[in-house]
């Protein structure tokens, strides 16, 4: 294997996840700041569409993704989300309506459906079997990363706030949200500039009768022609065949499971609403910003573990032990918040549950949806994953504000403590092993699986 050129291109593709975390959580900080400009910091309904006006374009973006990437090829479409990327993050610091505003979130979040779907199906089509499980990963890795630099940057950026109280004419209220929004165009150009040297996917390619092109680029990847080839015969169905992806209903409904149980676990709602849930710990606004910080480091520790464990543990364990962790954490947690208790150890349970997320579900999921389904099917199936995760990522940020009020922090923590206990029943019974497997053997596998059923 060509192991620099491999894990270059890797972490170029991963550079989507990078603009994926950072664009999706640094509304978080810039939130209290950007509710004050726009006046909408006493209408719930205007806050609540500030947050989610991105997840409908991060659905549409999932949409869209398994389209184009079977019909322009991974590494224009790796292009294209660059740009959207950094056109969007230089409009949502210039408008100065609230209307506008939203568009150029609905832009960004058009980017992150496309990128968090495309980077690691990418990934995974260029990577060798005894490391993709690693390989993927990197997307997650990046994504924590892209977390972190946002949290960072707003805790930097934001000037301090006296008393708590975020007056209307503070630097923070006239510019800091801004450049919260611009500092992405920055990795966002240096995305655009590295995508234009990545190769296509080799089994795009095939999928597209370009065999000289595939074996030249498999060439310079040095590995597994052997692995590359058993999907030439693949490449003879047609690509984006919805009869065929329909064949595969089993294996189709395992993904959209763990899609959507990724974001209904609850982990996400920390970072989107992080402000409320460490305030109802007992913290004023300057020190929400410092323990927000610290989560995204516990973010990125846990996750450099699930890239070492993903390919010796496997994905199946992972996952179950993220399922288990999470349902007794959001227990505790929930029991804490009815009990009143604050301060310092409320911090830890909250980092104890980004930490079990990090180093299982979060990885694992992106690994596994991008594994699961034949060449053929892919982009589509992998499209129709990600739109079910932003499907879910939206119900959970819209209904956490809800739930928050109508049953309180600990009724909210414990919902969720139930949707893990079920995450993981289902879990045990229906996700099978798939580390150490090329592609195509596991296609092989969930075809006869599927063909017994």
């Amino acid at each position: 294997m060509n192991k620099k050129f491999v894990y270059f291109i890797c972490v170029v593709a991963a550079m989507g996840g990078l603009l994926f975390g950072y664009d999706w959580v640094v509304i978080g900080g810039a939130k209290p700041f950007y509710e004050v400009y726009f006046g909408i910091a006493d209408s719930a309904t205007m806050q609540g569409l500030a947050m989610t006006v991105a997840l409908v374009g991060c659905m549409i973006g999932a949409t869209l993704c398994g389209t184009l990437a079977d019909s322009i090829g991974r590494k224009r479409l790796l292009i294209v989300s660059s740009l959207i990327f950094f056109f969007s993050a230089l409009a949502t610091g210039a408008f100065n309506g609230f209307e506008a505003f939203l568009c150029a979130r609905f832009a960004g979040g058009v980017g992150i459906g496309v990128a968090s779907g495309l980077s690691p199906m990418y990934i995974a089509e260029v990577s060798p079997s005894s490391i993709r499980g690693r390989l993927v990963s990197l997307n997650q890795m990046t994504i924590v990363l892209g977390i972190l630099g946002a949290q960072v940057t707003n805790w930097l950026i934001a000037d301090d706030i006296p008393d708590g109280v975020v007056a209307a004419d503070s630097w923070n209220v006239l510019m800091g949200w801004r450049w919260m929004f611009w500092a992405a165009a920055v990795p966002s150009a240096a995305f655009f500039a590295l995508a234009l040297f990545v190769p296509e996917s080799p089994r795009w390619l095939m999928l597209k009768g370009r065999r000289s092109e595939a074996e030249a680029i498999i060439k310079r990847l040095g590995y597994g022609s052997v692995e590359m080839a058993d999907g030439e015969q693949k490449a003879k169905r047609q690509d984006g065949n919805w009869r065929r992806l329909m064949q595969c209903s089993r294996v189709l409904a395992l993904g959209l499971f763990i899609a959507v149980f990724q974001q209904w676990c609850g982990t996400n709602v920390i970072f989107n609403y992080a402000q409320e849930i460490f305030q109802g710990a007992g913290y004023e606004v300057g020190d929400v910003l410092f323990n927000i910080v610290i989560t995204g480091i516990a973010n990125v520790v846990f996750t450099i573990v699930a890239i070492n464990t993903v390919d010796r543990w496997g994905r199946r364990s992972l996952m179950l032990l993220g399922a288990g962790g999470l349902c007794l954490v959001y227990l505790v947690l929930g029991c804490c918040y009815y009990m009143q208790v604050t301060g310092a150890f409320m911090v830890v349970l909250v980092v104890a549950a980004i930490g079990c997320y990090a180093m299982t579900l979060g990885p694992c999921t992106w690994v596994l949806i991008s594994e699961l389904f034949p060449n053929s099917v892919r982009a589509v199936a992998v499209s129709l994953c990600t739109f079910a995760l932003w499907v879910g990522s939206s119900t959970l940020t819209y209904t956490f504000p809800l739930l928050n009020g109508a049953l309180g922090s600990y009724g909210t923590f414990w919902i969720y403590s139930a949707v893990c206990a079920v995450g993981f029943i289902f879990l045990f019974f229906r996700l099978p092993e798939t580390k150490g497997k090329s592609l195509e053997q596991l296609e092989k596998e969930f075809s006869q699986a599927d063909a017994r059923n």
